[in-house]
């Protein structure tokens, strides 16, 4: 596929970078010569200095021929201007990204479309509803939805209190026979290991999990990890974001008794005649005795969104440090998300990466129905439709020639979905869950089509 991508941030770099992985065609776009020479040092794309809002600029990146556009600059005007200059070059899709919240809702008076916007992308939005899964699965670091919600990739980091430590993977499955599941990666040390049998579980490995959505407590249960009732939430920062998982979790049915520390006095008083079923302090969320005074003892989950990321992630330490059992910290530098792992956070979000994670499942098409890449990991997992003439189709998963470091996770036939075993026959019509590195991406794409 031919992509061009203007803008080459941290967004328009993690794209290039996983879009070139897969062999894709792609170009970026971008006035500054740092950011793309960063770029071209990383990726295998061809790069081109220029501006967003020129049409010559466009042109010389082959915007009027591209399958796709991706406006993923840090000004919302420029990126709908891309869009609608783009659109007008006649080009068949375009993403963009939109902080913009008055752009962004349903009852504004301009819908994407007539910004010629075919996906609009909202990081906030997409982080905070990442927040609001994490906290409603406590003890996960990372939770993903497959298959319609019927399947779901689990992160847990295994801790002194797990009962895995020093086990094999085989010891773990004949240990639970019921309910099925797969553990399809760990990550250990920066590094990603795709497991087998005899691989052994060490202390602050964060161990990947497939398992029916219904399965899931159980599954985590059986990792020696407890899933503890969630009721007293506290989150810090009065950001966009703080203000869109405050939104989030107060219209949920649940009931949460949720306080919003803000350090800004006219902010908070205006977050307060907002949010009435919420209490909004005025304060550092990195004052202990703030904390201490408003009950950090008795909070089941702290949630640290504010702007500066050492903050947050202190603040969420010393959270877990005074006894809170859930910590999630929003970080503005992909590279804090493993070591936040490593120092005791449980969970650790990335704007970039999550909108990045969002423009890349949008790219894909055909076979591919979704795809994701787990925060810290090397690897994606695809959820891929199985062609009738496909050299799978009628073979059993342990008869398949895949890449290597490639492993099936579930396989969804019409209604019914599988935890794969060695076992599992796959047939024309199946979706199946994969996980694999990108470089092999197009082999096991190629594969199945």
């Amino acid at each position: 596929m031919k992509i061009v991508i203007i803008g080459s941030g941290e967004i328009g770099f993690h794209l290039s970078k996983m879009l070139s992985e897969e062999k894709h065609d792609v170009t970026v776009l971008d006035h500054d010569t740092d950011t793309l020479q960063k770029v071209n040092e990383h990726c295998d794309v061809l790069t081109i200095e220029g501006e967003g809002t020129s049409i010559k600029d466009l042109l010389s990146a082959g915007a009027d021929t591209a399958d796709l556009i991706v406006a993923a600059t840090d000004v919302d005007e420029v990126n709908m201007v891309i869009a609608m200059i783009t659109k007008r070059l006649g080009n068949p899709r375009v993403i963009a990204r939109i902080r913009n919240e008055e752009l962004c809702s349903s009852d504004s008076p301009l819908s994407p479309s007539d910004m010629g916007i075919d996906v609009l992308i909202h990081p906030e939005e997409h982080v905070a509803r990442e927040i609001v899964r994490l906290i409603k699965r406590a003890a996960a670091s990372e939770l993903v939805s497959l298959a319609n919600d019927r399947l779901q990739l689990i992160a847990i980091r295994l801790d002194e209190t797990t009962t895995l430590i020093n086990k094999t993977l085989q010891e773990y499955d004949q240990s639970l026979r019921q309910p099925p599941f797969r553990v399809v990666a760990i990550l250990r040390g920066g590094r990603t290991i795709i497991p087998d049998g005899s691989s052994t579980f060490k202390i602050n490995d964060h161990i990947f999990i497939i398992a029916r959505t219904e399965d899931v407590p159980q599954v985590i249960a059986s990792t020696g990890r407890k899933e503890r009732a969630i009721r007293h939430i506290m989150i810090a920062g009065g950001t966009s974001t703080g203000n869109r998982v405050t939104n989030l979790l107060s219209r949920d049915e649940s009931d949460w008794r949720i306080k919003l520390i803000e350090p800004d006095q006219e902010k908070s008083l205006r977050l307060a005649s907002r949010f009435r079923n919420v209490l909004v302090l005025h304060g550092e969320p990195t004052d202990p005795d703030l904390l201490v005074t408003e009950g950090i003892a008795s909070t089941d989950a702290f949630i640290s969104v504010t702007q500066d990321e050492e903050s947050n992630i202190i603040s969420c330490l010393l959270a877990k440090h005074l006894g809170v059992n859930k910590t999630v910290a929003l970080v503005s530098k992909a590279e804090y998300i493993p070591m936040s792992q490593t120092i005791g956070l449980d969970a650790a979000v990335n704007k970039k990466l999550s909108v990045t994670n969002e423009i890349h499942r949008q790219i894909r098409h055909g076979r591919v129905i979704s795809n994701y890449s787990p925060y810290g990991t090397d690897a994606e997992i695809v959820e891929l439709q199985v062609s009738e003439k496909s050299r799978a189709a009628g073979k059993k998963v342990e008869a398949l020639k895949l890449p290597p470091k490639t492993l099936i996770g579930a396989i969804i036939k019409g209604d019914q979905t599988t935890i794969a075993t060695g076992k599992t026959e796959i047939h024309g019509g199946d979706h199946v869950i994969v996980f694999c590195f990108p470089d092999s991406l197009d082999r096991v794409t190629g594969y199945f089509s």
